[in-house]
């Protein structure tokens, strides 16, 4: 077993670790057919030999040639560490710097630890002062270069390819040739804390589901049926739960059904249709907080849910959606309905046409299902998965007359449930107690509730006061429901003030020795203004400039200059490769005065960004927080976007 002093001293040479070769009994993506031609192979397995001595080439070279044959990628498999991989206590990390130990204590907690370019980003890390900021291109650590205190001590970025040449085909060959990786969001930046965080956006997007769509506080006796039970839409069975509903979730993967049913997420499982719609319609009659997995495909689910309403006449469904990894639909996202699991796999890999056409069939089918239940008191909602939008290009029945290019027959999630949240300001804001002490994680959730009652106490209006109340129940909720995946982390919605306020009471904790260790900030890249994405975050941006990635960059950029620890840029994520940009950052709070400073200026710009952008494409809610913000901050100037125009005047200027 390696230690956490060997994993820092840089790549084990001397000698060569054992090759292991792929771990069985762990997941691994799926295989990859990228198509490399001759020379384009030879690339690749140069690319990944730059990390060795020559000496050592000779021998790598071949199982490097055989991984990239087996599995379209060079994995390194002979790299992995031994070590358990997780978020260790931040004093045991052999470092120079202790914000380079909060880094690492990010790292151990979501990186895949089999990459070789692991251990070389580690031992950066070790090395860095606070002189120092470590450059990381797609996964690749460039090296430690000189720069300031006061800057990033890491930058990162991922698959920030050119424009022209950002397509899905393009992207497997990139990635083959080890030049570029898919930074997804949080994961991509360090910053993933496992499925908490999506199981409290589920939590506030199935609550505000049932507030709009059913007209309902309590979601008792309510339906709600998905899909997907990986690692981010397993956070669906312990939302439906927490919110009180009845969740039906289905999943063609028993593994990741099986673990969200030992984890206790999921309460109970069936691999039969019939025991599924009678154990529905039971839970729904008594009332149940139930979480039922349906280990099967998700079509079969919509087309008897179909079936009994025409049959019978009853809707056994109120609420519907999907969170299938349809943005990569045909690479293991999307499993069509037509063949088993492991039937499905080898077509993948043998045949990807014909995978395809399976594929586009397939969500052809579970929209007519959608679409028949839609036609009675059913709602369905895009997840932000480009669900819809993989269906459209499928030639399936979603379109709107008269939509914009962002518009579908069912809307987004941002665009009915999250967008006013985000017009608001408020978005999806998280730490993590270094220490590892779970009652550190305690101190953080007290004081987190003390700073929400405080601000409601101090008189909020009342949209503000419901985001509010709603994080309330959900920080006494995880607690209860032991939502800790990894690092003692904590995720909820907050706007500006509240964010500032909560890094406030934490800093000040530290410097009292109230918390033991630093906390590190951060937040989903799915928030007020971190992700450009025309199908997701900015659905609801009418103005014409949705497909634009203008304020993501700028925060990257922002970011930067006001303090935080680190800054990070990705291509692809959510929604997929080419189709959204989007950043995160990190920022470490260790008590000083010097790091409350930090945290004003980066969190007050981290949400005004975004909040004014939507102002600007003529968001209501938006324009009124916007002045607000500008009444209390002196230093914050914009310029408010005038009335429309009147349609009249349009009409009358065009005919001209």
């Amino acid at each position: 077993m390696s230690s956490l002093q060997a994993l820092c001293s840089g790549l084990p040479l001397r000698p060569l670790p054992e090759n292991r070769g792929r771990w069985a009994g762990v997941p691994h993506a799926p295989v990859r057919t990228p198509s490399l031609s001759p020379a384009e192979e030879q690339l690749a397995l140069r690319n990944a030999l730059r990390y060795f001595p020559p000496d050592t080439q000779e021998l790598l070279a071949p199982e490097f040639a055989q991984e990239l044959r087996l599995y379209g990628h060079i994995y390194m498999y002979r790299f992995c560490p031994d070590i358990e991989m997780k978020a260790y206590p931040v004093e045991q990390y052999p470092c120079r710097t202790r914000v380079a130990a909060a880094i690492m204590h990010m790292i151990m907690n979501n990186l895949d630890p089999a990459v070789a370019q692991f251990w070389l980003t580690m031992s950066y890390l070790s090395q860095m002062t606070e002189e120092q900021t470590l450059v990381m291109y797609s996964g690749h650590p460039l090296g430690l270069f000189p720069s300031s205190p006061g800057a990033p001590r890491l930058v990162i970025t991922n698959g920030m390819v050119i424009p022209n040449y950002s397509s899905r085909m393009e992207y497997e060959k990139l990635f083959a040739m080890g030049v570029t990786m898919y930074g997804q969001m949080t994961a991509g930046s360090y910053c993933y804390i496992g499925p908490q965080g999506i199981v409290h956006g589920t939590v506030l997007t199935v609550l505000n589901a049932g507030r709009r769509y059913l007209g309902v506080q309590d979601l008792a006796g309510k339906v709600f049926v998905t899909s997907g039970l990986g690692g981010m839409s397993g956070a669906q069975a312990k939302a439906a739960v927490i919110v009180g509903c009845v969740g039906v979730i289905a999943e063609v993967d028993g593994a990741a059904l099986m673990k969200r049913h030992k984890q206790g997420w999921l309460m109970e499982v069936t691999d039969s249709l019939d025991r599924c719609i009678e154990r529905l319609r039971e839970a729904r009659k008594r009332k149940e907080a139930l979480s039922l997995g349906y280990h099967g495909n998700v079509v079969d689910l919509w087309e008897r849910l179909v079936r009994e309403l025409d049959t019978t006449g009853e809707l056994l469904v109120d609420l519907g959606s999907d969170q299938t990894s349809c943005h990569n639909p045909f690479n293991g996202g999307y499993y069509p309905v037509q063949l088993g699991f492991a039937e499905a796999q080898s077509l993948m890999a043998s045949d990807p046409a014909a995978f395809k056409a399976l594929v586009q069939e397939s969500l052809r089918r579970q929209v007519s299902a959608i679409n028949r239940l839609a036609q009675e008191n059913f709602f369905f909602w895009d997840y932000g998965n480009a669900f819809l939008l993989e269906a459209q290009r499928a030639g399936a029945d979603v379109g709107k007359t008269g939509a914009n290019r962002t518009e579908f027959r069912y809307p987004s999630y941002v665009q009915h449930i999250m967008g006013d949240i985000f017009s608001q300001g408020f978005g999806p804001f998280r730490w993590v107690c270094t220490s590892g002490d779970p009652q550190d994680l305690v101190v953080t959730d007290e004081l987190a509730t003390s700073v929400l009652e405080e601000a409601i106490a101090g008189g909020v209006n009342p949209a503000v006061e419901q985001q509010y109340v709603d994080n309330i129940r959900w920080i006494r909720e995880a607690s209860r429901h032991r939502l800790v995946v990894g690092s003692q982390a904590r995720i909820l919605y907050s706007d500006q003030k509240g964010r500032v306020a909560l890094a406030m009471a934490f800093n000040q904790a530290i410097a009292r020795g109230k918390i033991k260790a630093p906390v590190v900030l951060s937040r989903d890249h799915h928030d007020v203004s971190g992700t450009d994405s025309p199908f997701r975050e900015t659905s609801n941006i009418c103005d014409g400039s949705a497909f634009c990635a203008d304020m993501a960059v700028q925060n990257f950029v922002g970011g930067a200059f006001r303090g935080a620890t680190w800054v990070a840029l990705h291509n692809g994520g959510g929604v997929g490769w080419g189709e959204v940009i989007n950043g995160g950052f990190g920022l470490v709070l260790d008590g000083t005065q010097e790091a409350e400073q930090k945290a004003k200026m980066v969190l007050s710009w981290d949400v005004s960004n975004g909040v004014a952008r939507r102002c600007w494409s003529g968001n209501p809610k938006a324009y009124e927080i916007i002045c607000q913000t500008m009444q209390e901050d002196g230093g914050l100037v914009v310029t408010l976007p005038h009335e429309a125009a009147d349609e009249r005047v349009l009409q009358r200027a065009l005919r001209l």
